[in-house]
């Protein structure tokens, strides 16, 4: 059925978008999220430890988030509603280092972002109803591990497309990018 998978590496080295075949008709459709064989020809990641499930409302910004130990990839998609995606490049020795990329993610755009480690992760959700997150990781949750940096940090400029956002207490109390650079994970490839 994912024939038609297609990769495009982003201008951030290592981040991938990988569009998926949707096939529809007037009862809905039908779409292969994964395939390990596929998507490790295709040069992707494809042993995952755990899925992860997260529902937000409309307006809701969560991030930007990361993990050092054991450091986490991530492979990003919606099975609900719309989010814009954000990845931050974290990795000091990146020739991209603080840059960002985003892009809208929907269920009905058969769209993933591939974020390997070394990069921090956050969305906000687009339109007037929930969305629901479904991503894969390659490393085991550790709370101990958990890092972020504010998702409005003015030195990374991210322009998110929602006015009035919905934000955690934890997330509003995240560090600037300036502080993260006094003391930078040093990523392991």
């Amino acid at each position: 059925m994912a024939k038609s998978l297609n990769v495009t590496q982003l201008e951030l080295p290592g981040l991938a978008l990988v569009e998926l075949a949707l096939y529809g008709d007037e009862r809905g459709f039908f779409v292969e999220r994964f395939n390990s064989g596929l998507f490790a020809k295709l040069g992707l990641p494809s042993a995952f430890v755990q899925d992860n499930h997260s529902r937000s409302a409309p307006g809701v910004i969560r991030g930007l988030h990361y993990q050092t130990d054991p450091a986490q990839g991530k492979l990003v998609g919606v099975i609900r509603g719309r989010i814009w995606d954000v990845a931050v490049d974290i990795r000091p020795d990146s020739p991209t280092y603080g840059r960002h990329y985003g892009t809208e993610l929907s269920d009905m755009n058969g769209r993933l972002l591939w974020l390997p480690a070394g990069f921090a992760h956050g969305f906000c959700v687009l339109g007037s109803e929930p969305a629901d997150v479904l991503y894969k990781v390659d490393g085991a949750y550790n709370p101990k591990s958990e890092g972020g940096i504010s998702w409005n940090d003015p030195e990374l400029k991210i322009a998110w497309p929602v006015t009035t956002p919905t934000v955690s207490e934890r997330d509003r109390k995240q560090p600037s990018f300036a502080e993260y650079r006094k003391s930078p994970v040093l990523w392991k490839e």
